[in-house]
């Protein structure tokens, strides 16, 4: 009998390629528009993170890359993903690890 869910990707690619077809906002994040926008939050909050104090001086993937972060997860909402307000720099490590397990708890 097939699996409900679905197979599983193989590799964080397909995951990646297979999350840009079926969510529509993942194109946001390609834009020009977004890389001035994550280029103001991080000139804005001076390259350091807003969680933990680390510097991002890192390259990516180092855990002390710089990311740029939806406080208030926006789900596809237009108005929240491109809200200022609502974007902080952090760590890569922060991001990855503490914010995602915070979201996938519901506490956000």
């Amino acid at each position: 009998m097939p699996s409900r869910l679905g197979r599983s990707p193989k590799s964080e690619a397909e995951r990646s390629r297979h999350r840009d077809q079926t969510q529509a906002w993942r194109s946001w994040y390609k834009t020009a528009r977004w890389q001035k926008l994550r280029r103001k939050v991080l000139k804005r909050d001076g390259y350091i993170c807003q969680a933990t104090g680390v510097a991002l001086v890192g390259k990516y993937p180092a855990p002390n890359s710089p990311v740029v972060d939806h406080k208030r997860p926006h789900r596809g909402d237009p108005e929240l993903f491109w809200d200022e307000d609502n974007l902080h720099a952090v760590s890569k490590d922060y991001h990855d690890r503490v914010k995602q397990s915070i979201e996938k708890r519901g506490q956000y």
